[in-house]
C-alpha cells in the first residue's frame, strides 16, 4: 500500500491543477448563462480536497498507524459526495469525484489489511 499511497498521493497533486482550471472555467459559464447551477464551486473545492488528501497520503505512507488512512477516508470520501451531488452541468466533475472515491474505499482496504 506504500506504493499505491505515494502514486495516488502524486496524481492527485497533479489532479488538483486539472480539477481547478476546469472548475474556475465551469463556474465562470454557470455565472455567464445565469443557471443557478453551482458545479463550478463545488469542482473547486473537491479540488481542496482532493490536495488535500494527495499532501496527506504522501506523507503518511509510510506510518504504521491508522490515523493517516482515517485522514484520507474523510478526505477524499467528502470530495467524493460533494462530488457526486454537485457535478451539474460539469460533467467531468463525477470523474474527478470517482478518483476520490477510489482512492478512499482503498484507505478502507489499506486499514482493513493492516496486521
Amino acid at each position: 500500500m506504500k506504493t499505491w499511497k505515494l502514486v495516488s498521493g502524486i496524481l492527485s497533486m497533479i489532479l488538483f491543477v486539472i480539477v481547478t482550471f476546469q472548475s474556475c472555467a465551469a463556474g465562470v459559464a454557470n455565472s455567464l448563462e445565469a443557471n443557478g447551477e453551482t458545479s463550478g464551486s463545488a469542482g473547486v473545492l473537491v479540488a481542496i480536497l482532493m490536495l488535500a488528501g494527495g499532501i496527506v497520503s504522501v506523507a503518511t505512507r509510510n506510518a504504521e498507524k491508522k490515523g493517516g488512512n482515517i485522514a484520507l477516508i474523510v478526505l477524499f470520501g467528502l470530495a467524493a459526495l460533494v462530488g457526486f451531488t454537485g457535478f451539474g452541468s460539469f460533467s467531468d466533475l463525477a470523474i474527478w469525484a470517482g478518483w476520490c472515491l477510489i482512492n478512499a474505499i482503498l484507505a478502507v482496504v489499506a486499514i482493513v489489511t493492516k496486521k
